[in-house]
């Protein structure tokens, strides 16, 4: 019965997390600062791919997930992750949930890339990041009931299934809508492969390779040694 109360549950982000807070308050004191000098905060800090290629601007795929388009991007996107990211930082702790949130987030941005028509748009906000928190959220708590436009109510797996396929398919569009729906499924892509692919298995093949190339060096050395070994043998032979 406990059980079957916990997986169904409802939850609604609980109390602030020490990181969510950090986040929520220097998105908030970017914005601020964005209301005084807009032009140059988006010129130098939210991601512009030819920038960052053609001057080497390459702290742009870091700090655009702190700036905003308006103040209801701003709201949506911090309620997004009070609402979600407070329950995976106390759910994993405060290090790890600012590790993933910071991967999702840089890897949603390097996702930009891949749409040259858009390498001189600047690209802003922490969207890629939460959809990155909202997909590891419907991992973590399955069965947790989520209120999809505060009106229909779903399973947190199937929310999340529901996101992505909206952003995989708006990401085909050719149509200039001002959202880089390849940012927010980029910031899934990445955090899936954060949470199902382990270091060492990414890093196996290069280990592997390495090993592979200190043994035939080994061998190679063992061989020339073997080598000038039989000549002074057989030079010593001779003189005898």
């Amino acid at each position: 019965m406990n059980y079957r109360y916990q997986m169904s549950s409802i939850s609604f982000g609980g109390p602030l997390t020490p990181v969510v807070k950090k986040i929520i308050l220097t998105c908030v004191g970017v914005f601020v600062v964005q209301l005084v000098a807009e032009d140059p905060m988006i010129q130098y800090f939210s991601l512009i791919p030819e920038a960052v290629l053609g001057n080497f601007y390459l702290w742009q795929p870091f700090t655009y997930m702190f700036l905003h388009g308006g103040i209801f991007h701003l709201l949506f996107n911090m309620l997004a992750l009070f609402m979600f990211g407070c329950e995976m930082e106390r759910h994993w702790g405060s290090q790890r949930f600012l590790r993933y949130y910071l991967v999702t987030g840089i890897g949603a941005g390097l996702c930009v890339f891949f749409i040259p028509s858009t390498y001189h748009i600047p690209t802003i906000g922490a969207s890629g990041a939460i959809y990155g928190v909202l997909l590891a959220y419907g991992m973590t708590f399955p069965d947790r009931i989520i209120y999809m436009y505060m009106i229909f109510p779903l399973q947190a797996r199937y929310f999340v299934m529901i996101i992505g396929g909206i952003a995989f398919l708006s990401s085909l569009s050719t149509a200039n809508t001002g959202i880089s729906n390849i940012a927010h499924l980029g910031g899934m892509v990445f955090g899936y492969l954060y949470l199902r692919v382990k270091p060492g298995n990414l890093l196996y093949p290069i280990k592997g390779a390495y090993y592979k190339w200190k043994l035939r060096r080994a061998k190679k050395k063992f061989m020339v040694y073997l080598n000038k070994k039989e000549r002074d043998r057989d030079k010593n032979h001779m003189i005898h």
